[in-house]
Parts: C-alpha cells; structure tokens; sequence
C-alpha cells in the first residue's frame, strides 16, 4: 500500500515539473525586443484578405547590418499559412516612411541603391534570404 502511494506521489512530481517547465518555456520565449536598436521599421503593407493568401510586406532600416540577424528578424515576423511576408533592409542613411505597394517592385525604384537585402517567406514556408551586396 505505501509503494503505491509512492509511487503516485513520484508520478505527480514529475507532472508537475514538466507542466513547469512547458509554461517557463511558452511564456519566456525572446519577442521582439531582441531587435530594439538594430531595425526600425520604415513603412508596412498587408492587404486586406483575411479569407486567402495575407501578403505582409516591411521596409525596415538596418542599423545593424548582420544577415543573420536580419533573417532572424524575418523569421519573427507574423506569417500566414498560404500568405506572403516580405522584409526589405535598407541602409542606415535612410529615415523617411517609406511608401510600399503590392506590385514590384514594392517601393521606390529611386530607394534601390540604400537596399541592404531582401527577405521572404513563401507560401509554402520556404525561407529566401537574399543580400544587395552579391
């Protein structure tokens, strides 16, 4: 009688602990504020179908000009499953609001020569990541 009792009480430790640690690992996870003083996002476009494909599109200004960081910032940007989200990087010079479109180019083919790289995350999930300097 007392093994079983032991037994329980060892089984409920262990629920509790992995409830613990699934809810430390969900309410912990690194947000955005990762990139405070890296990026500053310059001008958004989602258009309004909330029933298809949701194409995001992000002109955003790199004050650190990393790619890995930058694909990071990408894969932390909202998806939806059949939309399209899109991130230019632009150069630290630029500090005006950028006007984006749903046609290409996106933006002002005059911004072009200030693009670092472009991201984008496909449809399907795919991850393309490509660098201006290339």
């Amino acid at each position: 009688m007392k093994s079983t009792k032991f037994i329980y009480y060892i089984l409920a430790a262990v629920v509790v602990a992995l409830v613990i640690m699934i809810a430390k690992e969900s309410f912990f996870q690194p947000g955005m504020e990762r990139f405070e003083g890296k990026y500053k996002t310059l001008g958004t476009y989602r258009n309004e179908n909330n029933t298809g494909p949701v194409i995001r599109i992000y002109a955003v200004k790199a004050i650190d000009s990393d790619f890995t960081w930058m694909e990071e910032y990408g894969n932390s940007l909202p998806h939806t499953k059949y939309g399209r989200t899109m991130v230019f990087f632009f150069k630290d010079e630029i500090d005006e609001e950028i006007k984006l479109s749903p046609k290409e180019p996106h933006f002002l083919e005059s911004l072009r020569p200030y693009l670092i790289g472009s991201y984008e995350k496909t449809p399907m999930g795919e991850v393309r990541f490509k660098s201006e300097n290339e």
